[in-house]
């Protein structure tokens, strides 16, 4: 297999009339999805784009997913983007990529005028109704090799620059059979949809629902604020496979719901981007007994998860929960400061080697060459790794350990700090929720914000009695909700800018 639309073009034979993808309003057939793709493959290359961005802009729902096949089809690569995403940061990924076709639901065509965009843009409701030329799409597929760019999603650069990863057939082919197998996806997966389109997340149920014939529920985002009608949600479509971010259970635990009402059906619990506190898990688990737990990790640089942990010891409140080990036809190589293999216990980045690692980031040949680099264990010929930016290390049992971002390593009064550590005990505390650590590193000041039932005195309190002088917070506030990003993650950005504010304000007072 080379080309990822083998998945559709083997599953629609098997089950035409059976639902891809849907929501609340709309349900798309596997034949509808190849339809509407071959349809919208051949309007493309009928209008001369060969091999460049077609971006999409559409309101997330399951006609964007066959939008983005009927990229694939066209012998183009398509980037999503959202209504939700800052102006401003659309706008950066437009002039990084200069896309001259856009294609738009016709909801979202009246917000293009908002942006610096020349190009042309097509409703996907009129692309649809084009008509397939069969000799097209084949002479495209004779053309397509393996290792070309199928999209492109962009991450956060810590300049301020979205990078645009770059993904093809190949990796993408990689990562879903080995995601596949780990997940034990079959026919009768039915998959709750939670990560937005415009990240790679989304990856781990649009391909193996194709794949399989499986079927994705997109879950509607204004559900992840009430947790009991998520529940609900889940029930009544019977899903019974999440690969969620970690703050979209805890956002279930930590208000107790599975006390009242459990997902009934959920199997097979994928998690990941972030540490999964103990005492949130435990709440999962005791609900779920035979339950599923995957943990998994990886970049976007390396196309998605790169490894996984299956969840089957118990973990004390203190322990961090593995990622495990590599996907099979990935390695993972933890190196030290002196580019050397790290020893147990010992900490060093984690670094990825194998086919899922993606072509770099789009129209940046500079900032792929200082994280796309050569193996240095590999003296002999090219060979191309990634480097993360993540730490780790190896416990006694040979499992990976995530031990944080290189970013939110500290020093700090002479000590070398991981925040993450500091993050973890807060999170063992009974009457916390979430918790997240940032540093000032000008006022050389650790903050902790957090949620939970205790106040900021008595968290003070208890910190003490966990933590060594040293690591205890300078400054510790706590917030009715956490701040997330559109994925779900914890907001740093976000919190580093309101503590820089709140400084400010307190200084003119």
């Amino acid at each position: 297999m080379q080309n990822v639309l083998e998945y559709l073009e083997k599953t629609v034979k098997r089950v035409p009339d059976k639902i891809a993808f849907a929501d609340e309003m709309i349900e798309l057939t596997f034949q509808q999805v190849y339809e509407n793709a071959r349809a919208i493959g051949t309007a493309l290359f009928q209008k001369g784009y060969k091999k460049e961005p077609i971006v999409i802009f559409m309101k997330k729902c399951p006609h964007t997913v066959a939008a983005f096949f009927g990229t694939i089809y066209s012998g183009n690569f398509y980037v999503p983007i959202d209504e939700e995403m800052p102006k401003r940061r659309i706008e950066l990924i437009l002039s990084n990529l200069h896309p001259k076709g856009m294609i738009c639901d016709k909801d979202t065509k009246e917000m293009v005028g908002k942006f610096q965009y020349d190009g042309e843009v097509y409703l996907y409701e009129e692309l649809v109704k084009n008509e397939i030329e069969d000799v097209i799409l084949q002479d495209i597929r004779r053309k397509t090799l393996d290792i070309d760019p199928i999209y492109i999603v962009f991450t956060s650069g810590s300049t301020g620059i979205p990078k645009g990863v770059a993904a093809c057939h190949r990796s993408v082919l990689d990562y879903i059979e080995q995601l596949s197998a780990v997940l034990e996806i079959k026919e009768d997966t039915i998959f709750g949809n939670q990560s937005p389109f415009y990240f790679d997340a989304c990856l781990k149920e649009i391909y193996p629902t194709v794949k399989f014939g499986a079927t994705t529920y997109i879950l509607p985002k204004s559900l992840f604020m009430f947790p009991v009608k998520l529940v609900d949600f889940l029930n009544e479509y019977r899903i019974n496979t999440v690969c969620w971010v970690v703050s979209a259970l805890t956002m279930i635990s930590s208000f107790g719901v599975l006390e009242k009402k459990i997902p009934e059906y959920l199997r097979t619990i994928a998690f990941g981007s972030e540490v999964f506190p103990i005492k949130q898990f435990r709440l999962w688990k005791k609900a779920l007994p035979e339950a599923k737990f995957i943990n998994l990790y990886g970049p976007t640089e390396a196309t998605g998860m790169s490894c996984y942990y299956k969840v089957e010891r118990e973990f004390a409140l203190e322990e961090t929960i593995p990622i495990g080990q590599p996907f099979s036809n990935t390695e993972i190589l933890l190196l030290n400061e002196e580019n050397k293999r790290a020893v147990e216990g010992e900490i060093g980045e984690i670094c990825i080697r194998g086919t899922s690692v993606t072509l770099g980031y789009y129209n940046d040949f500079e900032r792929t060459r200082e994280s796309f680099v050569q193996n240095p264990l590999n003296t002999s010929y090219p060979e191309i790794i990634y480097r993360t930016g993540d730490l780790g290390k190896y416990n006694e049992q040979g499992e990976l350990i995530f031990v944080s971002r290189k970013d939110y390593q500290i020093k700090h009064m002479g000590h070398r700090i991981e925040l993450g550590e500091i993050e973890a005990n807060v999170n063992a505390i009974e009457q916390v929720k979430s918790a997240c650590c940032i540093y000032d590193k000008e006022k050389e000041k650790i903050i902790l914000y957090y949620v939970g039932e205790i106040n900021t005195a008595q968290m003070a309190s208890s910190l003490k009695e966990m933590l060594p002088r040293y690591m205890l917070p300078n400054y510790i506030e706590a917030l009715e909700q956490m701040p997330l990003t559109p994925n779900g993650k914890m907001n740093r950005v976000f919190l580093k800018e309101k503590y820089k504010q709140d400084s400010e304000i307190k200084k003119k007072k």
